[in-house]
C-alpha cells in the first residue's frame, strides 16, 4: 500500500513538530510547511494527499492559500486548523471545499480520525474518476449514429421517438440500439444509461 501524505502547513514550528511526530506515528508521510506561500511554491496537481491548513498565517492566511489551491485545480481534501475565536473563518472554509476544522489544542484521535476520513473521501473519489473514465473509453467504441441512439435514449425517448427525432426507421434504431448495447457490454437499458452517466452525458 501505497503511503500516505499529509501537507502541514502551519506557521507554529511547535506545531509541525508536534503534529508531524504523532502523525508519523500513525503511520503517515508527514511534509511541513512554514507558511502558505512556501506551500503553493511546491504543491502541484500531480501531488497527492491531504492537506492540514492553519488558518492564520502571515503573509497569506489559509483562505487566500484555500482559494490559490482552488483557482489552480489542486483538489486535494482540506482539514482547517484554528485557533480560539476562528470558528466563522473556518465555516468560511468549509463553504470553500474545506472537508472539516480542527480547534487547536485538538485531541490525537480527533487529527488522525479527521485524516482517515479525508483519505476514505480520496478513495471514493478515485473511484469515481476510475468508473468515469472507464466509461468514457466505451463510448469512444460509438459511431456517431449510435451515440446519438444513446442520447435519445437518455433524454427518455422510446424506439418510436428516437426514429422520429433521427428520421430513420423503428427497424434502423432497434439495429444501432442492439449494437451499442453489445459495444458498451450492457445487459439492460438501465446499465447502458448508468455509462452515459458517468460518462457525463445528460448530466448538467
Amino acid at each position: 500500500m501505497t503511503q500516505r501524505t499529509v501537507f502541514l502547513v502551519d506557521d507554529d514550528e511547535a506545531i509541525r513538530h508536534s503534529a508531524s511526530f504523532m502523525l508519523r506515528h500513525a503511520g503517515f508521510l508527514v511534509k511541513t510547511y512554514p507558511d502558505g506561500i512556501s506551500f503553493l511554491e511546491q504543491v502541484t496537481e500531480d501531488h497527492e494527499g491531504c492537506i492540514l491548513l492553519d488558518v492564520r498565517m502571515p503573509g497569506m492566511d489559509g483562505l487566500a492559500v484555500q482559494n490559490a489551491l482552488n483557482l489552480r485545480g489542486i483538489n486535494m481534501p482540506v482539514i482547517i486548523l484554528t485557533g480560539h475565536g476562528d470558528v466563522p473563518v473556518a465555516v468560511e472554509a468549509m463553504k470553500g471545499g474545506a472537508l472539516e476544522f480542527l480547534e487547536k489544542p485538538y485531541e490525537k484521535q480527533a487529527l488522525v480520525g479527521a485524516i482517515e476520513n479525508a483519505f476514505l473521501t480520496l478513495d471514493s473519489q478515485s473511484a469515481d474518476d476510475k468508473r468515469s473514465r472507464d466509461a468514457k473509453a466505451k463510448l469512444t467504441s460509438l459511431t456517431p449514429r449510435e451515440m446519438e441512439v444513446l442520447e435519445c435514449l437518455v433524454d427518455g425517448q422510446t424506439n418510436k421517438g428516437i426514429a422520429q427525432t433521427l428520421s430513420i426507421s423503428p427497424r434502423t434504431v432497434e439495429i444501432h440500439r442492439a449494437h451499442m448495447m453489445e459495444k458498451l457490454q450492457a445487459d439492460s437499458l438501465s446499465n447502458a444509461l448508468r455509462l452515459a452517466f458517468l460518462a457525463g452525458i445528460g448530466v448538467d
